[in-house]
């Protein structure tokens, strides 16, 4: 009995392995990756989608400010509405490091839809009347700028059943560019991501 429990505990140890060989790790080229497509949403859907984003923001003209300084945006609340468990961040940030390069606008990280991003900005005023600091050096009030512009959205997500048994499935990308003084929406953009696969695949 013994050397049966022997013999097959060496027969697992040899087949998870094998199978561990098997299944070797690649590293992605993230700007040529070639590798099959999923039914959910990548990082390749995530890089179009703010591609698109920026490239109509910036040909609109609506960040382009007559005096030649940069408008200030903040971020505002940009809903997930698909059956994934994402973070609206990995989109909104793509757009927000391109627009800052873009010369166009400055990000304000002490006012967004969900709070300060960046609480430092309030917590170090809290310095003031510190005897242990030196009042020079701490910031005075009225020293913080508040935004122009607010950037809001919303992913969207349709699941088509198709005559075939297969699936169809569409992810819609929506921003919007609000000038916050009027509360008039200066540019809107929308990507539409679509997919076919297997009805069995899924998109979560």
């Amino acid at each position: 009995m013994k050397n049966i429990t022997k013999i097959t505990l060496s027969a697992l140890l040899a087949a998870g392995l094998m199978t561990g060989c098997a299944d070797k790790t690649e590293r992605i080229d993230m700007h040529n990756d070639k590798g099959d497509q999923v039914m959910g949403l990548d990082y390749r859907d995530f890089d179009q989608a703010a591609s698109e984003a920026i490239q109509s923001m910036l040909k609109s003209g609506a960040l382009d400010k007559k005096d030649g300084s940069r408008y200030v945006l903040a971020i505002s609340r940009v809903t997930n509405d698909t059956m994934q468990h994402i973070d609206t961040d990995q989109l909104i940030k793509k757009i927000r490091v391109e627009l800052l390069r873009s010369g166009k606008v400055v990000v304000t990280t002490a006012v967004s839809a969900n709070g300060a991003e960046d609480k430092m900005s309030m917590d170090a005023r809290k310095l003031r009347e510190n005897d242990e600091f030196n009042q020079n050096t701490v910031q005075k009030k009225g020293t913080l700028v508040a935004p122009d512009m607010s950037l809001s959205g919303k992913i969207l997500q349709r699941n088509v059943a198709m005559d075939d048994g297969r699936q169809q499935v569409e992810y819609y990308f929506m921003l919007s560019l609000t000038e916050i003084k009027t509360g008039l929406a200066w540019w809107e953009g929308e990507t539409v991501i679509g997919k076919r696969g297997s009805g069995k695949s899924v998109s979560w």
